[in-house]
């Protein structure tokens, strides 16, 4: 299907200006030259000469050329072309003789400035527009104070007065606001942060207004009375610009990390705002990337914060080596870095990006002869999927990477379901803190058994019915809790239910123990272990009617309170079963250092078990090692009658799932038990069950 002709023509002007907001370069370019052609007639219509000959047209002329080299001497681009010896001399020859000779200097300097700087010829034109029109507001503004200069008839500081002050403040206002306004539509990116620009800019505009007021009627007052000096002046003009570049230097220093020379936040958030209003005019994606160093603070407090510093400047210069073309870095502080992927093609590949990142810094480093090796975790969130503006941007990869981090994945996209920020999820924690206030929240209880019938145990599940959105996946509002604080709030209320229940079967002669599960935050809580042995001296339930099952990760992040509150509930009786076996990082090490007497198979190892070698190969493994560390072992999310009896002749010693039961609540479930209490049949010989959904274990 053909692009209609407006289309084409939008994407021709964009090839031509490739900048700026789209339509307002070419449209200044060609009002300017409108306007330039219609001052160049009426003067010549009218018999007035364009420039002054003689002794003051030939110093002028010298006092451009000198302007001219001097700039192209620095080597620089303009920055929104202000340079403020090209501005006073420019309003200089306003003031003196009008429009059309301060246009043709200002066209001189800018047309000489671009012609040695063949590659910016583009901006040249933009930049003498711009020029053009702004000097016509200036003479517009002077008009209106009745004040018309001609090279026949100049306007000299003989015919200057009182009233010649703010003459000249607004002719030099309206023209700076108007060049400077119509630089930033031409050249700036709508989606730029303009209040920070003008900021930034702020004291060398306020050195350029100086110039304008200040230089430019010294140099009318040289160009009248001393034309043959006016060269000299070459040397304020020069050293204006010397101070606005100085000026500049440290406004971008401000916008610069003083240890590693890499951006800031700041000048990442101004450049990110960019990149995602040009990916919006293209119709494209932006990436962002928060960098964060695993174990960093241990350099510090081992070495030392000196040596830490030598580390971060490695991390910088070897961030800046593996960035692919077009992508930007920057530090935030401390060890967190980001990185601007301006135009990605897909979520994919930014992912991709940030795994060679974080691949490249996780190489040996060298310091100070000692070899070091630090690992990264980053995460990548992507515009417009994940965030319309960059601080949202921003706050998703942050997400995203302590994600990465706790998971130990080394890189993870943002995902909002795993977000307890977004507005939905903070209304659904509100929701679930009133539940359990109200105590709406529910535990299911789904029973283990061995392989003979017994009845080993049950474990208690999570079950919330939201009045409104009926019922809410565990997984879902679990991980809200998890990431809000509201997570010890949760395990209280597991604990004191599952506990009150455990006494009201045992005052029933049903003996069954409960396990409940635990996050590796609440182990990490101080006094955990206590406040579980007063819960069941409270109600009155021995230790051992308690398991709590736990995962790898509670020794991820500070192993040592994790392993002491370990210690602590075991020496309570409290007995403790590894959930989610074969899903963690270092199972064996893990295994090793934790006070378990039981380990659960992970569903997803045995949902295959009868169809999967491989599968079957890990389970047998696992059993054989659980076996020879003295560990009972369960397997989870057993459904049909192969898979039982694999599990049997692998010498499992208990499973549970829907081939066995579905979760149940209390009414249920005490059902149950009681249907089985003298002697329940065996599992296998129950109907089989629906597939599991949303029934598997959550907490």
């Amino acid at each position: 299907m053909q692009e209609p002709r407006g289309a084409e023509t939008v994407s021709w002007l964009r090839r031509v200006f490739p900048f700026g907001v789209p339509g307002v370069a070419p449209a200044v370019v060609a009002l300017a030259a409108v306007a330039l052609a219609a001052g160049v007639y009426r003067v010549l219509h009218g018999g007035h000469a364009l420039f002054p000959d003689g002794a003051a047209g030939w110093s002028f002329a010298i006092l451009t050329g000198l302007v001219v080299v001097h700039l192209v001497a620095l080597g620089r681009d303009r920055w929104w072309g202000g340079t403020g010896s090209g501005a006073a001399l420019t309003l200089a020859i306003l003031l003196l003789y009008g429009w059309v000779p301060s246009v043709l200097v200002s066209l001189a300097v800018v047309t000489l400035v671009g012609a040695a700087r063949l590659n910016r010829w583009r901006q040249a034109l933009v930049h003498g527009a711009s020029d053009i029109l702004a000097v016509g507001g200036a003479a517009l503004t002077l008009g209106l104070f009745e004040v018309s200069a001609s090279v026949e008839d100049p306007w000299t500081p003989a015919d200057w007065d009182a009233y010649a002050v703010p003459e000249l403040i607004g002719a030099a206002t309206v023209y700076l606001l108007l060049s400077r306004a119509l630089l930033w539509c031409c050249f700036a990116s709508p989606a730029a942060d303009l209040v920070g620009c003008a900021r930034t800019a702020l004291l060398r505009q306020g050195l350029v207004v100086v110039a304008l007021l200040g230089i430019s009627p010294l140099i009318v007052v040289v160009g009248v009375h001393m034309p043959l000096v006016l060269p000299l002046f070459a040397v304020p003009l020069i050293a204006l610009d010397s101070t606005l570049w100085i000026a500049r230097a440290r406004a971008e220093e401000q916008l610069r990390d003083p240890l590693t020379g890499l951006p800031n936040r700041q000048w990442l958030m101004q450049r990110a705002r960019s990149a995602l209003g040009e990916a919006g005019r293209a119709e494209s994606r932006t990436a962002l990337l928060l960098i964060d160093l695993d174990r960093f603070r241990s350099v510090n407090d081992t070495l030392g914060h000196p040596a830490g510093d030598r580390l971060l400047l490695q991390i910088a210069d070897r961030l800046r080596a593996v960035l692919p073309r077009g992508a930007e870095a920057a530090r935030l502080g401390g060890d967190e870095f980001a990185v601007l992927l301006p135009r990605v093609d897909s979520t994919t590949s930014a992912q991709r990006v940030a795994r060679h990142v974080v691949g490249a810094l996780g190489s040996p480093l060298d310091l100070d002869g000692l070899t070091l090796v630090l690992e990264a975790s980053a995460g990548v969130a992507v515009f417009p999927e994940h965030a319309q503006e960059a601080e949202g941007l921003l706050r998703r990869a942050d997400v995203a990477m302590y994600e990465a981090k706790r998971d130990r994945s080394g890189v993870e996209v943002y995902e909002a379901t795993r977000d307890g920020n977004t507005p939905d999820r903070l209304g659904l924690l509100a929701d679930l803190r009133r539940a359990l206030d109200a105590g709406e929240v529910e535990l299911h209880y789904q029973p283990k058994v061995g392989f003979d019938g017994r009845v080993l145990g049950l474990e208690a599940l999570v079950r919330w019915k939201h009045p409104d959105r009926g019922r809410v996946p565990p997984d879902e509002f679990i991980a809200i809790a998890e990431t809000s604080g509201l997570m010890p709030r949760l395990t209280e209320y597991v604990l004191e239910t599952a506990l009150a229940q455990v006494a009201r079967w045992r005052a029933a002669g049903l003996t069954v123990p409960v396990a409940v599960n635990v996050s590796p935050r609440d182990v990490r809580s101080p006094g955990f272990a206590g406040a579980v042995a007063a819960r069941l001296a409270r109600h009155c339930v021995p230790p051992s009617a308690l398991q709590l099952e736990i995962t790898e990760h509670v020794l991820l992040e500070e192993p040592q309170r994790a392993a002491d509150t370990l210690a602590a509930l075991v020496g309570h009786g409290v007995r403790m079963s590894l959930d989610d076996f074969g899903t963690g990082y270092s199972s064996l090490v893990h295994l090793r250092r934790l006070p378990v007497g039981e380990l659960k198979i992970d569903r997803s190892f045995v949902a295959r078990l009868a169809v999967d070698p491989e599968d079957a190969e890990i389970v047998r493994c696992t059993v054989d090692l659980a076996h020879s560390l003295g560990l009972q072992v369960v397997a989870e999310g057993v459904e049909d009658d192969e898979t039982w009896e694999r599990l049997r002749d692998l010498r499992c010693d208990a499973v549970q799932g829907w081939l066995v039961a579905a979760a149940m609540p209390p009414v249920e479930a005490t059902a149950w038990l009681r249907s089985r209490g003298a002697g329940p049949a065996k599992p296998r010989a129950l109907p089989a069950a629906p597939l599991r959904g949303a029934d598997q274990p959550a907490l």
